[in-house]
């Protein structure tokens, strides 16, 4: 797993810097990393043969981007602090919290960030905790079920799974396959999969400087589901939408998104507008380096293409939180309550759980 392979090697990096962190305060990061960390990792970043290090763990190649990029500092930093066992790692990496300071550890890993040319790859900073509806501009390696469940009559389940797939620096794939199980007349209960959707996102613009990140994304959301027991729509729909993220001061964010659903007969189904917005903050447990929770709460809006049509508001507060020690498993709850035009629009309790598969099997990194 690249991710651990890579703390691994940092942490190995700071251990084999022990006897000089005490006289490093007042240099660079490159001199630093030069003295202590070289041997190891080599001068250009690459990493050293196993023969020369002496122990089978792979080096990890700081030039290579798509690694090197996706995992905020605060990551990296936190296992140098604590070692190993604070994000599910070996015990061999031991904790060198008072033997660096944090000025010391953060002149290294902005020096190891420099091995990476390439500023097309948008950092780990940028990708802000997930809601539940809002989509994201930073593209991901991640699965996510989200179950949605009506809270009032008719009453009906829907899941979705979502896989989606990073390529390149700016680019995203994903598919999405929704199932759901409906209360039907006559009191039963039927269950059916959905309309599958197909989608391309592609990063626009992004900076660290400013904590700014903006994506369009093109969908297509394909009849596959059964219309007439309320499985699917019964028509290709395409969404076009920009989405943007923005770091706010104090560990606080904000997602926004706006597009259309554009479906090819518009006799049964009317194109739409929609806009989203997500605000929210991070709390990290102990000292900066445990769980993490996020609550934040959406507005969401849309609007039919028809005279006389209104907008129909909801508000969706809501809570995420990590599960796993690595951090690649979280989870998050919250409720859509409708806030205008609320006939016919039940209140929904709405769970996902997420899985950034790119740092670890689901299995890994608990304990």
């Amino acid at each position: 797993m690249r991710l651990s392979l890579a703390i691994a090697a940092i942490t190995t990096l700071f251990a084999a810097g022990m006897q000089a962190a005490g006289e490093t305060q007042s240099r660079s990061g490159k001199e630093i990393y030069l003295s202590a960390c070289a041997a190891c990792h080599g001068v250009d970043g690459r990493g050293v043969g196993r023969h020369a290090v002496g122990f089978e763990t792979p080096l990890p190649d700081f030039t290579d981007c798509s690694f090197a990029t996706r995992e905020p500092d605060a990551d990296w930093a936190a296992v140098v602090h604590q070692g190993g066992p604070v994000r599910a790692f070996d015990r061999m990496m031991p904790a060198f919290g008072e033997a660096l300071t944090d000025e010391e550890i953060g002149k290294v890993l902005t020096h190891i960030r420099s091995f990476c040319g390439d500023r097309a790859w948008p950092r780990g900073e940028l990708n802000l905790p997930r809601p539940l509806v809002t989509e994201k501009a930073y593209p991901e390696d991640e699965a996510v079920l989200t179950t949605t469940i009506d809270a009032e009559a008719p009453h009906g389940f829907l899941n979705q799974l979502l896989y989606e797939k990073r390529f390149g620096a700016r680019n995203q794939v994903e598919v999405a396959l929704p199932f759901a199980f409906r209360d039907q007349p006559g009191n039963s209960w039927a269950g059916g999969v959905g309309d599958l959707a197909l989608a391309y996102k592609r990063v626009l613009f992004h900076t660290l400087r400013t904590g700014s990140i903006f994506s369009i994304t093109g969908e297509a959301v394909l009849p596959t589901g059964d219309a007439g027991r309320g499985f699917g729509n019964g028509v290709t729909v395409f969404e076009p939408f920009l989405t943007y993220g923005q770091i706010l001061p104090a560990d606080s964010f904000l997602h926004f998104q706006g597009g259309f659903e554009l479906p090819t007969n518009t006799v049964d189904r009317p194109r739409t507008a929609f806009w989203r917005t997500a605000v929210g903050r991070s709390f990290t447990q102990g000292g900066g380096y445990g769980r993490t929770w996020s609550p934040m709460v959406e507005l969401l809006a849309e609007r039919d293409f028809a005279n006389g049509a209104k907008i129909n508001w909801d508000v969706v507060p809501q809570f995420q939180v990590t599960l796993s020690k690595r951090q690649h498993i979280m989870a998050n709850f919250g409720v859509r309550v409708p806030a205008t035009n609320t006939a016919g629009r039940p209140i929904r309790v709405m769970f996902y759980l997420l899985w950034d598969w790119f740092d670890g099997g689901f299995l890994e990194g608990w304990r």
